[in-house]
């Protein structure tokens, strides 16, 4: 199996909200840092390896949950920068292209190597025309960094780290904050 690989399945494991592979990306990070990224735990993803992974703008994993979904590509790297170009630039476009015509929020997760506490950071994909929660995340995530010729590239330390992603996206209650007695989004009666 490529090294690749190897994060992406670490990367599956703690959105999965699978203890061993949260406290293994978290071990040596503090508390506050660990505090957070266990969120995840109680409201963990469906986290699938994309069908054509890399290519055709679906990314590498695909994290769903009932409230929702981010398209990612996974890179690993032991330099803070990587500057896309070529195939690399073609699925930026690519996930840039899906996001806007799905409604979906793609995004890059970067692992830098030989780091100690938290090692990935979490940019997006800048879309039009997002909407309801997806919309408002994107405004807390950082985008990829454009060079001085305007072209994107991934900055390791302009990247939101992953505990803090984890605790953005796993702070609200959304569906499992309907508690019994509580009337649904959806269970309103309809006159004519």
């Amino acid at each position: 199996m490529a090294v690749g690989s190897n994060y992406e399945r670490e990367l599956r494991s703690v959105l999965a909200g699978e203890l061993k592979g949260v406290r293994a990306v978290t071990r040596s990070c503090n508390e506050v840092e660990r505090a957070k990224a266990m969120r995840v735990v109680q409201r963990p993803f469906l986290v699938v390896r994309a069908p054509g992974s890399g290519s055709e703008g679906t990314g590498d994993l695909l994290a769903l949950r009932g409230d929702i979904c981010f398209p990612i590509e996974v890179k690993t790297s032991k330099k803070e920068k990587i500057y896309l170009s070529g195939r690399t630039k073609d699925q930026y476009l690519a996930l840039q292209s899906t996001g806007e015509r799905c409604g979906l929020l793609p995004l890059y997760a970067f692992r830098l190597k030989g780091v100690r506490g938290d090692s990935w950071r979490i940019l997006k994909v800048e879309v039009e025309g997002l909407s309801g929660k997806l919309r408002h995340l994107s405004r807390s995530i950082p985008s990829l960094p454009l060079t001085s010729r305007g072209s994107p590239y991934l900055d390791w330390a302009s990247g939101m780290p992953m505990h803090r992603f984890l605790s953005l996206i796993c702070k609200s209650e959304g569906v499992r904050g309907i508690g019994p007695g509580m009337p649904s989004p959806t269970s309103h009666s309809i006159t004519s």
